[in-house]
């Protein structure tokens, strides 16, 4: 039995490599957070600057929404779920969402 000799590929293979789809946190403004809170939460859970934080707990306040920052589902879904336990622990109601960006 002779070798099997290949030459060229019968098929090929193209692979398409995508970014991964990204989401906005955004933080909504409810009447009894504090802003102190909103603010500890913003540098504590996403690692904002005490200008950052102190500008997207502004825009809550204001406008009644602040985008915290935009990631991947996972990353998002976790830093959502962790302003929620970090709320509830405290006995706020801050909510967070997570939007497509």
């Amino acid at each position: 039995m002779e070798p099997l000799i290949i030459d060229k590929p019968a098929v090929k293979i193209v692979e398409k490599i995508k970014e991964p789809e990204q989401y906005k946190v955004v933080l909504l403004n409810d009447h009894y957070t504090t802003m102190d809170f909103v603010v500890e939460v913003l540098m504590v859970i996403f690692h904002k600057s005490i200008e950052d934080a102190s500008k997207i707990m502004l825009d809550v306040h204001n406008k009644g929404r602040g985008i915290v920052g935009v990631y991947t589902w996972d990353i998002a879904v976790t830093k959502s779920e962790q302003v929620h336990a970090a709320a509830a622990s405290n006995q706020f109601p801050l909510m967070c969402v997570v939007e497509p960006a």
